[in-house]
């Protein structure tokens, strides 16, 4: 893409010498910073890709632009925005592309100054004009690019912030646009992006599965941790720095321990605690870690020393064949229907389960999303295609309600069958 210089550029030769100054040490642009910063890169050929996969959806859609926003929570994980330059934000509620039907995206970071240059070199390969937000004012530096492409009676479309919980751009910023574009017409969509992101390219695909070394380096390191004495926070620092030691990204890490002998736990612990491990304690836990945004998740049982027959009996009995009976529905062309009627072996025999049984991974968990009473799919995700990821969690709960096994592993769709993107062994792991 062509760089593009502003009227608020910045340039470096003009603002070098007063760097201690706000508005120049904010809108440089094109200093020497960072120059030596080495960062992956897709191909130009992928975010052509990309783009042109969007710009068809707009323009069935009558758009002629979209703002496409990406936050730092699980449920938006960078979403459009980092589909569409590479850049995960973690400064802001969420940053903005905004994209033309004809003409060059823009980005909106939300700071300025030497940040800004960083993610200038971060997102090089997929957009040349990256502003900043002017301490906020997302919505104002969006109006000035639209007027500057002719699109101020444009019809746009806001894409959402949080797909899963249908947030879009807070209200001040969308009063912004009204105002600065009274003859706009601004309307919410939904789902464009998951529906862009259902089937992965060859590119993507090479990330799920470097995500799927990264979370499997999570287990082995908490593994290693985990031992009598240790609170279960040290297991989530553990894991972190191993996905972190990998060049990876943190999702999340669910943590939790309890007695065998007295369980009271039926899922790891969304914040760990400081809960000291004991010797006779099981682990259960949701490890997911991402690389370059796309994200794998892993979960399996841990035991702090033997566990009592029953534990392994539950296991070998149910934890595991559920979980086996589960991955092989894994298949392309097999219906959604087939892995929620895999999951009808808990109550067979005679012991329940978390609701959720499986779901998909776009960017992070996304549809669908397969329960034990229903299946919520999309109509493009209902039938399971090459490229699709699938995250098959079975959560066997004894039938007391006392004690349960999370077990999952995230799987590639591929051509005659299903590839998991990690070599985690299907064991229940004893620790000490």
């Amino acid at each position: 893409m062509n760089a593009i210089i502003t009227p608020h550029a910045g340039n470096w030769e003009e603002v070098r010498h007063r760097l201690d100054q706000n508005a120049a040490f904010n809108r440089m642009r094109g200093t020497p910073y960072y120059r030596d910063a080495i960062y992956e890169q897709f191909s130009a050929a992928e975010y052509k890709r990309r783009y042109d996969a969007l710009r068809a959806k707009m323009r069935e859609m009558g758009l002629q632009a979209a703002i496409v926003p990406g936050g730092p929570s699980h449920w938006s994980w960078g979403g459009g925005m980092l589909w569409l330059t590479g850049h995960w934000e973690w400064h802001a509620l969420a940053c903005y592309v905004l994209v033309p039907l004809e003409g060059e995206p823009t980005l909106v970071y939300s700071m300025g100054g030497t940040h800004c240059e960083a993610t200038r070199r971060e997102v090089a390969a997929a957009i040349a004009d990256v502003r900043g937000s002017r301490g906020g004012k997302y919505a104002e530096v969006m109006i000035e690019r639209l007027k500057e492409l002719g699109l101020e009676r444009a019809r746009i479309g806001l894409l959402e912030v949080d797909p899963r919980h249908q947030d879009h751009m807070p209200w001040n910023q969308v009063e912004t646009l009204k105002k600065g574009l009274p003859h706009a017409e601004i309307v919410m969509t939904h789902g464009i992006m998951h529906e862009l992101l259902s089937v992965h390219s060859t590119e993507e695909l090479d990330c799920v599965r470097q995500a799927g070394k990264l979370v499997q380096a999570a287990m082995e390191a908490l593994i290693e941790r985990a031992r009598s004495g240790i609170p279960e926070y040290k297991l989530r620092a553990a894991a972190g720095a191993a996905i972190l030691e990998g060049g990876g990204d943190i999702d999340f890490l669910i943590i939790g321990s309890t007695p065998m002998a007295d369980p009271a736990m039926v899922f790891g612990n969304p914040r760990p605690s400081q809960r000291v491990l004991q010797h006779g304690d099981i682990i259960n836990m949701e490890l997911a870690a991402s690389y370059r945004g796309y994200t794998a998740q892993i979960g399996s049982p841990v035991c702090i020393g033997q566990p009592p027959i029953e534990v392994s009996r539950f296991w070998n009995d149910i934890a595991k064949p559920g979980f086996e009976l589960m991955a092989a529905t894994l298949k392309p062309g097999a219906n959604i229907e087939d892995i929620r009627k895999a999951g009808d072996f808990f109550r067979e025999n005679g012991v329940q389960s978390r609701p959720i049984h499986a779901h998909g991974i776009d960017l992070v968990s996304d549809g669908p999303h397969i329960f034990k009473e229903q299946a919520h799919a999309e109509p493009f995700e209902q039938v399971l295609r090459p490229g699709m990821v699938i995250m098959p969690e079975p959560n066997p709960i004894t039938p007391d309600g006392l004690l349960g096994m999370f077990v999952g592993h995230t799987y590639i769709i591929t051509q005659d069958g299903a590839e998991c993107v990690d070599d985690f062994p299907l064991d229940l792991i004893v620790a000490e």
